[in-house]
């Protein structure tokens, strides 16, 4: 097997200046110096563990103060990781190293992240909309966004993007620094389309950029792909997932324990690649384990005869084609035509990698190191005995609908076809059997010929006893008055029709509305969903009479628990005749106002005075309930008008009396005052 350890894998600048400076740091401190990381300095378990080995011990940021308490006297080192912290994090952690003695920052923050950093806090405000494409729950991007003033926002996919309402706000895009830069590059043309004053930062860092193109271009020219770094790192996940693509046969591990003998046993190549958080040491290791892997596979394979039926395990898919891994040094090659007849199938539906498939082999190309094999000849063998134990055993198949043909339509079973008649399809009568095609169905055999290899079915037979076994289920739950939110199915001129969940009631015209309606589909749509109740049941002929009107929705009756005889409401005239004029008080209720109440004053017509569309003020003078009947009246209100306006000059004329009269007893007794001594001397 040949192996190719991939250039770029590995550490990249940013994790290597973390590195080197960690070490540095260790070398140069004594026992009194204790140093301590915020969070893991880089996302690789085993390499956090070697530090730890070193006396490196990571912490979160709510045990800062506490370890500068617990160590008086010592030397402490807090350092920041490679993928950064948030802006009020760092403040806070260097707030904590001015106020004690001994303790310091060292800053490990990635050159590349700490760009972004300054992007953030140097480009937004209150004007603009920041967007980081990157992981939710990633420290980097956690770190990035707080330095955003402003609106902000981080996006992992093309639906969020397009879900945000910038609010007429300035679009600023950058990326997590190991992101996918073809899918940067789509944010970047859907925004330009529909902002024309958004700005963009290409962020992604050229190394991860360079790391990801080699190794897609070795995975492309591999067999096999090895992809190494921790299950926490981002961009090692990114390298996976990009290899898994061009390379179906990709495995990620965090060190040489996790590789096995059997992968990749029929490989003849392999490729090697790192995430940027993947110390040298474990790339060497994995790297060694392949080759012993490859020296051992060498002597283990086994040969293959035409003719053979084998088992293999898929490791590739591709449109018209799967490749199987036959455990042998020959790869089988298993192409669409010899997996079913089904022209619209799917390889990518039908297999995953990893999936076993008995085969037969049909030709063996030593010089190519290639087997064609085929799945549908073994399939056929055992399928007439798969089908005829399901005939016997009364037992149904499922299997999909390859063709609608003259007659009927044929259904895939393993690798025959059972022909279902077209009377036997469920559609009805000259109805269209092509919808039926491309979909699963199940299937009763009702003739088999094993001589003929003929098998006779019907879908129709299972349909019926679904749907009867439905009714039925339902039918039990069924009761007088109980609700159900249903769907209107069908509208005729006395009611309509509505599934109620797998079984029809019909509302009869008189229950739709409280109002008089010619046709349902004045207040009903096919399609709509109404709340409805049972309100009489018959089991024998499985009829439903349903309600649909309620109290509540009766407009008489909402408005009686409004008004009552004496109020004044306002009305609209909705119609005059030549006894008087109705007006409409409530939704839906309207009141008479005969001529005699209309004015205080004879009039020929209602039309003298009023006309359609006039708003006026009615006092409610009689509610008949049981006709459902309201008189009004304009009348009473001018006459109550007029009798308050003559109380009220009445009331004036007399409190002009009693005035008059005061002053005039006021006028004599001041005469008598002015009299008294000319009589008191004449005594």
């Amino acid at each position: 097997m040949k192996i190719t350890l991939s250039k770029n894998a590995g550490f990249c600048p940013g994790v290597r200046r973390a590195d080197d400076g960690v070490m540095k740091l260790i070398c140069e401190s004594d026992d009194s110096t204790l140093i301590f990381t915020l969070g893991e300095l880089i996302h690789n378990k085993v390499y956090v563990k070697s530090l730890e080995e070193k006396g490196v011990r990571a912490i979160n940021l709510n045990e800062a103060e506490r370890v500068i308490l617990d160590n008086p006297g010592k030397k402490i080192v807090f350092v920041i990781r490679t993928h950064g912290i948030p802006k009020p994090d760092e403040e806070y952690l260097r707030a904590l190293a001015e106020e004690h003695e001994g303790v310091s920052v060292l800053d490990m923050t990635c050159p590349y992240v700490k760009k972004i950093h300054d992007i953030a806090a140097r480009e937004t405000g209150d004007d603009t909309y920041f967007l980081l494409y990157g992981s939710r729950n990633h420290p980097e991007c956690i770190g990035t966004i707080s330095y955003a003033k402003g609106d902000r926002a981080i996006i992992s996919n093309e639906e969020e993007l397009k879900s945000i309402d910038f609010k007429g706000k300035i679009p600023i895009l950058c990326a997590q620094t190991t992101q996918n830069l073809l899918q940067f590059i789509k944010f970047k043309n859907f925004l330009k389309k529909v902002c024309t004053n958004a700005i963009f930062f290409d962020t992604i860092c050229n190394v991860t950029e360079n790391r990801q193109y080699e190794a897609i271009e070795l995975a492309k020219r591999s067999d096999a792909m090895i992809v190494i770094g921790g299950k926490q790192s981002s961009n090692t996940e990114k390298l996976y997932h990009l290899c898994k693509e061009v390379c179906p046969k990709t495995l990620w591990v965090e060190t040489a324990a996790e590789l096995s003998t059997d992968f990749p046993d029929s490989a003849k190549s392999a490729g090697i690649t790192a995430g940027a958080s993947t110390p040298d040491g474990i790339i060497m290791e994995v790297f060694k384990a392949m080759e012993n892997f490859s020296q051992m596979l060498e002597g283990s394979l086994k040969t293959l005869h035409t003719g053979e039926t084998v088992t293999g395990t898929v490791f590739t898919i591709g449109q018209n084609e799967i490749k199987l891994d036959l455990g042998a040094k020959f790869t089988g090659v298993l192409t669409k035509e010899q997996i079913t007849d089904d022209p619209d199938a799917k390889l990518a539906e039908m297999f995953k990698v990893g999936d076993e498939v008995e085969v037969f082999v049909i030709r063996v190309e030593d010089g190519k190191g290639i087997a064609t094999v085929s799945k549908k000849r073994v399939d056929k063998d055992n399928s007439w005995v798969v089908l005829k134990e399901a005939f016997d055993n009364k037992e149904d198949i499922e299997g999909k609908v390859i063709s609608a043909i003259k007659g009927g339509v044929l259904v895939s079973y393993a690798a025959n076809n059972v022909f279902v008649p077209a009377s036997q399809t469920g559609i009805a009568k000259g109805g269209d059997l092509s919808v039926l095609v491309g979909t699963t169905q199940k299937v009763r055999l009702l003739e088999f010929d094993v001589d003929k290899k003929r098998a006779l079915g019907s879908i129709k037979a299972i349909l019926n006893e679904e749907k009867a076994a439905k009714e039925a289920a339902i039918w039990a739950t069924l009761e007088v008055g109980k609700h159900y939110m249903g769907t209107v199915k069908n509208l005729t001129n006395y009611g309509a029709f509505v599934d109620i969940g797998g079984v029809d009631g019909m509302v009869h015209n008189s229950e739709l509305s409280w109002k008089r309606i010619k046709h349902p589909s004045q207040v009903l749509s096919v399609g709509q969903e109404i709340d409805v109740f049972i309100k009489e049941l018959d089991t024998e002929k499985k009829r439903i009479s349903l309600g649909y009107k309620t109290q509540e929705m009766d407009s008489w009756f909402k408005f009686t628990q409004q008004y009552k005889e004496g109020d004044v409401v306002s009305a609209k005239i909705v119609s005059i005749m030549p006894f008087g004029a109705f007006a409409e008080v409530f939704e839906d209720v309207d009141g008479l106002i005969h001529i005699s109440r209309i004015s205080t004053e004879r009039i020929n017509s209602p039309a003298d005075v009023l006309k359609v569309g006039d708003v006026v003020d009615v006092k409610i003078t009689e509610i008949d309930d049981e006709n459902r009947r309201l008189a009004l009246s304009i009348r009473a209100l001018k006459e109550a008008e007029e009798r308050a306006a003559a109380e009220a000059a009445r009331a004036a004329e007399k409190a002009q009396r009693e005035a008059e009269e005061a002053a005039e007893a006021e006028r004599l007794a001041q005469e008598r005052a002015d009299m008294a001594p000319y009589i008191v001397g004449s005594i």
